[in-house]
C-alpha cells in the first residue's frame, strides 16, 4: 500500500512536473548553453565564444541602462503602488454594502491586456485628445508625456501601478480581515485615535501582507516589457529602456539570439539579488514586530 501511496503520488505531481521540465528547465539549459554561442537564429553553424557575450553585455550602455532603469522604476513604482493598494483596501473594508463589487471593479485592471491598455493610455495623452486638452488647460502648458524621460518614466509607472494596484489590494484585503477587531475596541477605549491603530495594530498586522506585494513589486520591475514597448519603445535617451526590450530587440532585431541569452542569464542574476536584498531588508523590518527570529 505504501508502495501504492507514492505511485499515485508521483502521476498525481506529474502534470506539474512535466510543465516545469518542459518550460522552465528545458529552456534554462537551452538559454545557459546558448549563452556561450554566436549565432543569428537563422544559420546552422554556431560559433562558441565562451564568456564574450557576457563581457560585452556588461560593457554594453543599453544593458547598464536596463539595470539602472530597474531599479528608478522600482523607487516609483513600489512605493506608489503601496500606498493606493491599501488605500484601496481600507476604502473595500470599511464598506458595509457593495463591498464585493468594489473588489471586483478595482481588480479589473489587472486582467486588462497591457497592450490594450498601453494604446488606450497613448490615445487619452495624445494631443489632440480631450483628456489632453484638459490637463493642458488646467496645467496652461503642455506635458511632455512621453518625450521627457522623467515624464515618460512617470507614464508608464503610473500605468503599471494602475494595472496592479488592484491586484496588490486583495492580499492586503485579506490581511485586513484576519485582524481581530477586539483588538481596535481595545486600543479605542485606551484613547488611541485612527491614526494611531493604523500605525500601531493595522501596520505591524500586515506585515505578511506587506512582504509578499513588496517583494512581488520588486520582482515585476525586472520583467517590464509591454508598457515601454508600446509607449516609448525605451526611449527617450534609454530613460525607459528595461532587460525584456533588449533581450528582445537583439535577438529579433539584431538577430544575436547568443548575445540575449546571455543578457536574460543576467536579468534572472540581478532579478534574485534585487528579490534578496529586499527580502533581507523586510525580514529586518519584521523582527520589530516578532515575525522573524
Amino acid at each position: 500500500m505504501r508502495k501504492y501511496y507514492e505511485i499515485r503520488g508521483w502521476l498525481l505531481t506529474a502534470p506539474y512536473l512535466i510543465f516545469t521540465l518542459i518550460f522552465f528547465l528545458i529552456p534554462l539549459v537551452w538559454a545557459i548553453w546558448l549563452s556561450t554561442m554566436d549565432w543569428n537564429l537563422i544559420s546552422p553553424r554556431r560559433m562558441f565564444v565562451g564568456f564574450g557575450n557576457f563581457v560585452t553585455a556588461v560593457q554594453s550602455s543599453k544593458v547598464m541602462a536596463s539595470f539602472i532603469n530597474s531599479f528608478k522604476f522600482m523607487l516609483i513604482f513600489v512605493p506608489l503602488s503601496i500606498i493606493v493598494a491599501v488605500a484601496i483596501a481600507l476604502l473595500i473594508n470599511s464598506l458595509t454594502v457593495g463591498a464585493n463589487l468594489y473588489t471586483v471593479a478595482f481588480f479589473l485592471p489587472y486582467l486588462a491586456s497591457g497592450v490594450v491598455t498601453s494604446l488606450v493610455t497613448k490615445g487619452l495623452i495624445a494631443i489632440n485628445s480631450p483628456v489632453n486638452r484638459l490637463v493642458v488647460r488646467i496645467l496652461h502648458f503642455q506635458p511632455p508625456w512621453l518625450s521627457d524621460p522623467g515624464w515618460a518614466t512617470f507614464v508608464i509607472v503610473a500605468l503599471i501601478a494602475w494595472k496592479f494596484s488592484g491586484y496588490y489590494a486583495l492580499i492586503f484585503l485579506a490581511g485586513l480581515r484576519g485582524i481581530p477587531k477586539e483588538m481596535y475596541e481595545a486600543a479605542a477605549l485606551d484613547g488611541a485615535g485612527p491614526w494611531t491603530q493604523f500605525r500601531r495594530i493595522t501596520v505591524p498586522m500586515l506585515y505578511p501582507a506587506f512582504f509578499t506585494v513588496v517583494v512581488l513589486a520588486v520582482g515585476l520591475m525586472f520583467g517590464i516589457f509591454t508598457e515601454p514597448y508600446m509607449l516609448t519603445g525605451g526611449g527617450p535617451n534609454l530613460a525607459t529602456h528595461t532587460w525584456q526590450l533588449e533581450i528582445y530587440y537583439q535577438a529579433f532585431s539584431s538577430f544575436k539570439a547568443g548575445y540575449a541569452s546571455a543578457i536574460s542569464i543576467l536579468n534572472a542574476v540581478a532579478t534574485f539579488a534585487g528579490v534578496a536584498v529586499v527580502r533581507w531588508i523586510m525580514r529586518y523590518w519584521g523582527r520589530a514586530y516578532g515575525y522573524e527570529q
